[in-house]
């Protein structure tokens, strides 16, 4: 009786390819790392070897032996966050264009995790660092920038003047609130983000700002703190009405703080935009299509990491480059309106 049993294909070896090509093991292993001084017929010899034996270098090893893993680590700060994951699209798309590939960890918004994501990439040998965002302290940061060529985006460093990329926050939190009162209003609540977050800060500095600049006397009570997520913006909206406070407009921190805030006041029987106009930030995909469609501050987060991923190519390759100075911009839609 025949035996059908089939026999595991055996693994290809550079060995292997040198005998099959008529050439050393050297010549295959230059081959394989691109090295340029190879001849080039031997060369041919060694691509036709490769190909007709289905040989896939071990691109981990390769990395091992040339001293570059050919990886970017990626540390975000809330896996599944649209802001964050738009920038993290932007990353991805500049580094398959290039032989690097990413490893991403979440640091959660919390420095202990923000740590250990860390040392777990450090310890994957990657070849530099993006970190999004983050509450990791400027020492941490400045270890690891020792260490491999770092770049953060979304966070203001002094002294990082090459490596840290962000837009500017303060001028957006005064855009948003300007086009509030530029439609007539003037009891305008505020749902910040994190407590002592650098975005939050300084997007109610430029709140304030726009305030003072027309008159409006600042009232602490339509401040209330969110946490960047939806359930935020209901507590914060339930807060406000629950203690009686009069507001005709609303700047929330982040566009899922929006999402809340609307959610709120449709379940206490108010309309968005024709008793409370509403205005968000980040322009998530999704905010376009809510209802009302949501007025909001577009960051370009596609484009801070396509920035991002290129200028660490060019740190790694140790090129010129600079970092683009990205602007925000006001998208007015169908959740604000003129008071009368």
């Amino acid at each position: 009786m025949e035996n059908n049993k089939i026999t595991p294909k055996k693994n290809v070896t550079i060995s292997d390819i040198a005998r099959q090509a008529d050439v050393s093991k050297s010549t295959v292993s230059r081959v394989i790392n691109g090295t340029t001084n190879v001849n080039p017929k031997k060369k041919e010899a060694v691509l036709a070897a490769m190909k007709a034996m289905n040989f896939e270098p071990n691109v981990f090893a390769q990395g091992l032996a040339s001293g570059s893993s050919k990886t970017i680590g990626v540390l975000t700060q809330n896996i599944g966050s649209p802001i964050y994951d738009a920038i993290s699209q932007g990353v991805l798309n500049r580094l398959t264009q290039s032989p690097y590939s990413p490893i991403f960890a979440d640091g959660q918004w919390k420095p202990d995790v923000g740590h250990a994501a860390v040392e777990t990439l450090l310890g994957r040998k990657i070849d530099g660092l993006i970190v999004l965002g983050s509450v990791l302290p400027r020492s941490e940061l400045d270890r690891v920038n020792s260490i491999l060529p770092t770049i953060v985006v979304g966070r203001e460093i002094e002294g990082w003047d090459k490596q840290s990329l962000f837009i500017d926050n303060e001028q957006a939190g005064y855009d948003a609130t300007k086009h509030l009162i530029d439609l007539g209003h003037r009891r305008i609540a505020h749902i910040t983000g994190i407590k002592n977050h650098q975005d939050s800060v300084r997007r109610m500095s430029g709140y304030k700002r726009a305030l003072s600049t027309a008159n409006i006397e600042f009232d602490e009570e339509l401040i209330i703190e969110g946490h960047f997520d939806g359930n935020s913006g209901v507590m914060a909206i339930q807060n406000l009405l629950n203690n009686g406070k009069s507001f005709s407009a609303i700047f929330a921190s982040n566009d899922m703080m929006a999402y809340g805030a609307k959610l709120a006041l449709f379940r206490r029987g108010l309309r968005v935009p024709e008793d409370i106009s509403l205005i968000g930030f980040d322009d998530q995909a999704e905010s376009a299509f809510v209802t009302p469609p949501l007025t909001t501050v577009r960051q370009p987060a596609r484009e801070l990491g396509q920035a991002a991923a290129d200028a660490l190519l060019k740190l790694i390759a140790g090129a010129d480059y600079e970092l683009p100075i990205l602007p925000t911009q006001i998208v007015v839609r169908e959740s604000t309106k003129t008071r009368h």
